[in-house]
């Protein structure tokens, strides 16, 4: 388990080359959907089964052209036309499309494709996208290649240049969560630490279940997790190699509890909350030296805190005003400005990673929600609501945001939702067990 983990980050979803165009003219006005906070017409597209171009790729070309089609269509912006409709097919990879047959099925995209094998148990993959209306090329076809268990990534890769094409967005697909994998009834819970990829396939274990493990963050770079163990019997933050399932204790005060880690933009500083005796603050350290500094002295709880994507200011939960509120302050400590005012309590801050608003976790009346708002507090929208939302984490480009989902009752069990910041798309992140404080990771 460990040796293919290790495989899948050092082996190689590598940018191979850039095909050139295939001779169509390129457009005025290429293709775009437009994402607007009103109801968005999923946008129609075709993406017939890859062209297997060597005899033992036959099962890629199919996964892979599958994979990409439940990417795109997950997004909620896009509609699959299902194959039994498609009039004609694509019989190699180089043969002209039949534009007016794609018209007559409505299709405004199309995605076409290639897989084959070499002898050093490589899996190639080349696509090309079509403006069906247009009769052109969308960009240029690429091609990528990986080692024959990176197929998914692969597939992850191609959705993502799709997507960006017709969205103009950042894409999301090759990107990793990390998470709390939880088994067992709700008293008697057993954790640990798990990776997937961001729709919830190929899950690997990090850590055993012998500890109760919490709020796992990765790092910047996707390469370590910052997490809370109980492994001492008081928490304490770890870090984890990814690479090589490795861990060790990040040394901070002994005999106090440090906890809700979160590491700088630029990897270099971990953020947490350290508390002593009746008081718990937020400090910083920087991991090079293992110098650390107090960043809030209020006679109150200071918790989760979030860097701004520049670094250069803390979001972060506070009960300073009586109830539990979200305020923003300068990297370096110093001022705080409270920014949520609405009815209830708010905690677990995220910034998100375009700068332009953070999300939280709300509780109001009974029910919890997920939400966001703009930094300086204005604009706030609720995106769901349950006997229990919690621990929002966005996506790379910033569009949707995963959380945890927990329902009522003594057989009550956790499971990770997505939304689309807009409040559309909710759906269901599936993990082989409970699931619960998920952390996305950067695009790989």
């Amino acid at each position: 388990m460990m040796h293919r983990l290790a495989s899948l980050m050092i082996g190689a979803v590598a940018l191979v080359l850039i095909l050139g165009a295939s001779g169509a003219t390129a457009q005025t006005g290429p293709l775009r959907i437009e994402i607007t906070e009103g109801v968005v017409e999923p946008m129609p597209y075709a993406v017939p089964n890859f062209v297997a171009e060597t005899a033992d790729a036959q099962q890629y070309a199919e996964q892979i052209s599958r994979v990409i089609a439940d990417d795109l269509t997950g997004t909620g912006l896009f509609r699959e036309i299902p194959r039994e409709a498609h009039i004609s097919t694509v019989a190699s990879f180089g043969a002209p499309i039949q534009y007016a047959d794609w018209k007559a099925i409505n299709s405004q995209a199309l995605i076409t494709g290639a897989v084959s094998t070499d002898g050093a148990g490589k899996v190639i993959v080349k696509f090309r996208v079509w403006d069906v209306f247009a009769g052109a090329e969308l960009g240029q076809g690429m091609q990528f290649a990986a080692t024959a268990d990176g197929w998914r990534r692969l597939a992850h890769k191609v959705a993502d240049q799709v997507y960006a094409r017709l969205t103009g967005e950042d894409p999301y697909f090759d990107s990793r969560v990390v998470f709390v994998s939880e088994t067992g009834p709700k008293n008697a819970r057993a954790k640990r630490l798990a990776i997937m990829d961001y729709d919830g396939a190929s899950v690997q274990y990090l850590t055993g279940s012998d500890a109760i493990v919490l709020a796992p963050r990765f790092s910047p770079a996707g390469d370590r997790v910052l997490y809370t163990s109980y492994e001492t019997g008081q928490p304490r933050i770890h870090v984890l190699n990814v690479g090589d399932v490795q861990s060790r204790i990040f040394q901070t005060s002994e005999g106090v509890m440090s906890f809700a880690p979160r590491f700088s933009p630029d990897g270099r500083t971990v953020i947490y909350s350290l508390t002593n005796g009746s008081n718990t603050d937020i400090f910083a350290m920087d991991i090079a030296s293992g110098a650390s500094r107090q960043l809030t002295f209020a006679p109150s709880i200071e918790t989760a805190p979030s860097y701004s994507p520049d670094g250069s200011r803390i979001v972060f939960e506070s009960d300073r005003s009586g109830s539990q509120q979200l305020y923003i302050m300068p990297a370096q400590g110093g001022d705080a400005t409270r920014i949520s005012f609405g009815e209830g309590r708010y905690g677990t801050p995220v910034w998100s990673p375009r700068g332009d608003q953070v999300a939280f976790t709300k509780q109001n009346a009974g029910r919890f929600h997920i939400g966001v708002m703009r930094t300086d507090g204005s604009e706030e929208r609720l995106l769901t609501a349950s006997f229990l939302d919690e621990g929002p984490t966005w996506a790379p480009n910033g569009r949707v945001i995963m959380f945890a989902r927990e329902t009522q009752g003594a057989d009550g069990a956790s499971a990770l939702y997505s939304v689309d910041i807009s409040g559309r798309n909710l759906k269901r992140v599936r993990t082989p067990a409970g699931a619960s404080d998920p952390s996305w990771g950067p695009l790989q």
